[in-house]
């Protein structure tokens, strides 16, 4: 089996799967999923060949300003918080709260807003603070609409979701908060507003109706990664050297956040997603998570998902390609060159960029397994995907004192079938694809022959590349792996100018 499909059901355990009222039947046990009366079979393999076609390395995705018939903005401002949602429909799925939060100030009120906040006690942001405030600005994090208050903080630490006040749970796995120190909460507890800070000097939010409450530095990590133990790279980049407290509140982003980095244009928005979603009439959006380079086992896995959908009914599945571009862990390929190797995919014609969106997800990467995986698919849903794959070990590292993985390989798709507030998403679970010595590909894992196949990790994958030896044939194209190659070229001669010089 290349793939499960295997939807969140109701009570009737039927899917209503688009609009031209296809209804599917999951039969766990014949493990097929029957829309209309047409059983679809998960059981084949496809090598899906695409012709290539220019990319948007050469050719940048540029949003248009079309409007889809009968979309809503609806605005709730008022008073000082400037609160405002855009209702984006894409017909496929809507933003968790009912409203794509977007929480960056409208041109015409920057002056004044700028003005204000310079006037305003100060918060100093970490560069990872300023990711957080992109996400949060955006509306990734819908309906949360700031850094959270203890009351906000203590659901997602303890229940993985947020109660609405109609009742409803909206999932919120990840504690999205900002800490400071014993000499800022000084400074500031007697301010209802602040303004923050970037590293650069740069004021570029207001944080309206703060709230300050007690950093429990051991608790959070504890529940959020399972383990204290030493080596969790968010933990040691992030926690330990914040401060002992956290600071909550209403966000206003003063401008976009741009990193002026050549990539920025891969930075879409979740409203600037459903648009394009929109724009190319897609009836299905898969989205994929990824923090390294594309390998063909990836492709496969995509290009078959995509073949899925379409024996489903959906007339034009489009693949969102949703690298993660913030904070990653030292020894992670950088995003600029998992961008450009990305590129090459599309080049070579690997995957299809007429049914692909390449777009940076600007979260950064905790590493915290089946927790982490939870917002990773939220954060979907309100980009308006509403089919999300999830493979092995999701989010996932290895144990940082011990010789094993942090967590179980198969945790992370079994607790994103279960997770509340996720019930409108569907998970597409998938085998592991791994290099068929007899074929000469990367195929899925056939554990009737399983000494035929060639597992080739990370590890396995940046060894290869810092010796400059190529992988097995069909592992990756070749114009991608010749990116890798450079890469860890330039480190190994930057590393060498670095070493010191012996005198004799």
């Amino acid at each position: 089996m290349s793939l499960t499909i295997k939807p969140h059901l109701a009570s009737s355990h039927q899917l209503k799967l688009n609009n031209n009222n296809y209804y599917c039947c999951y039969n766990n046990h014949a493990n097929k999923l029957s829309c209309n009366k047409t059983c679809v079979s998960l059981s084949h393999h496809h090598n899906i060949k695409i012709r290539p076609r220019p990319t948007y390395s050469t050719n940048p995705l540029v949003i248009s300003s079309w409007r889809v018939k009968g979309r809503r903005r609806v605005m709730q401002c008022g008073g000082d918080s400037l609160s405002c949602g855009v209702m984006v429909k894409s017909s496929l799925i809507e933003a968790d709260g009912g409203v794509l939060v977007d929480l960056v100030v409208p041109e015409s009120l920057r002056g004044g807003k700028m003005v204000e906040a310079e006037s305003l006690p100060k918060v100093k942001l970490t560069s990872i603070d300023l990711e957080w405030v992109h996400v949060i600005g955006e509306g990734w994090a819908s309906p949360l609409k700031g850094f959270m208050r203890e009351d906000e903080y203590l659901q997602s630490l303890h229940f993985n979701s947020l109660r609405m006040k109609d009742g409803s749970l909206v999932n919120m796995s990840l504690p999205i908060v900002l800490a400071i120190d014993d000499e800022t909460k000084g400074r500031i507890e007697s301010s209802s507003h602040v303004g923050l800070l970037g590293p650069d000097g740069d004021c570029v939010a207001i944080l309206r109706s703060i709230e300050i409450y007690k950093h429990n530095k051991e608790e959070r990590i504890a529940r959020t990664w399972g383990t204290t133990a030493p080596g969790l790279p968010y933990v040691e980049e992030v926690i330990t050297p914040a401060g002992n407290w956290l600071i909550g509140g209403d966000l206003e982003v003063l401008n976009p956040i741009k990193y002026n980095d050549g990539l920025d244009n891969y930075r879409l928005s979740p409203k600037q997603l459903r648009e394009e979603f929109d724009r190319r009439e897609a009836d299905a959006v898969f989205a994929f998570q990824l923090r390294n380079p594309v390998h063909n086992g990836h492709a496969l896995l995509m290009n078959d998902t995509r073949k899925r959908l379409l024996e489903m009914g959906y007339k034009n599945p489009i693949l969102l390609l949703h690298p993660l571009g913030g904070f990653t862990k030292a020894d992670d390929v950088p995003l600029d060159v998992r961008m450009e190797q990305h590129s090459k995919v599309l080049e070579d014609g690997v995957l299809d960029p007429e049914t692909t969106i390449v777009a940076i997800f600007p979260s950064p990467m905790h590493y915290a397994g089946p927790t982490e995986v939870q917002w990773h698919a939220k954060a979907r849903i309100n980009a308006g995907a509403n089919f999300y794959i999830v493979g092995r070990d999701p989010a996932g590292m290895g144990h940082p004192t011990e010789k094993r993985d942090l967590y179980d390989p198969d945790h992370g798709k079994k607790v994103l079938s279960m997770a509340p507030g996720l019930e409108k998403l569907n998970i597409l679970p998938f085998r592991v694809a791994a290099y068929d010595t007899k074929e000469s590909k990367m195929a899925f894992f056939d554990p009737t022959r399983a000494n035929d196949f060639l597992f080739i990790s990370g590890t396995k994958m940046r060894a290869y590349a810092k010796s400059g030896e190529n992988p097995p044939n069909g592992f990756m194209c070749p114009s991608g792996w010749k990116v890798l190659v450079k890469y860890y070229e330039s480190l190994q001669a930057e590393e060498s100018s670095q070493q010191p010089v012996l005198s004799t």
